[in-house]
């Protein structure tokens, strides 16, 4: 989505997917535990009422999460973002402190590697990316390159 200079980049389906699984389940152990309670306990069922509205209220508010902050990489011209990944290294930074751009694979997985002149380094790992590999990388160099001052000939 860009915006002038900004690109934004979101989850890749299948990562939301899984973590959409993930609160699924917790939300199914939840209404189970307390169908349990209802059972063992010999309480009225209407209290099965409140994990049933507990859920509505999570599976909303997991909406407006991955709405609002759903993305991986946020691109602009002074710099980058990088949220929700694990191991990421340095989460934000400027681009005139990017000393390279570099892909390579970590656990089998590839990944874009910044590295910064102070020595450390963003990790982005590009299959969390609702995008092409290779047009990410391409991104990121022009991203690179204007943030250092150049431009095409």
């Amino acid at each position: 989505m860009p915006t002038d200079s900004t690109t934004v980049y979101r989850l890749a389906p299948a990562v939301a997917a899984r973590l959409l699984g993930l609160v699924l389940v917790a939300v199914a152990v939840l209404i189970l535990a307390c169908t349990l309670a209802i059972a063992v306990i010999d309480l009225h069922t209407v209290l099965l009422l409140v994990p049933v509205g507990l859920t509505v209220v999570v599976l909303a508010a997991t909406w407006w999460l991955w709405r609002e902050k759903g993305w991986v990489a946020r691109l602009t011209a002074e710099g980058y973002r990088v949220q929700w990944v694990r191991g990421v290294g340095t989460a934000a930074g400027r681009w005139k402190d990017v000393e390279d751009a570099v892909t390579t694979t970590v656990a089998d997985a590839p990944v874009l590697v910044l590295r910064l002149r102070d020595g450390r380094t963003t990790t982005i790992p590009v299959e969390m990316l609702a995008v092409d590999r290779e047009s990410f990388v391409r991104d990121v160099q022009q991203h690179l390159q204007r943030g250092h001052g150049l431009r095409k000939l």
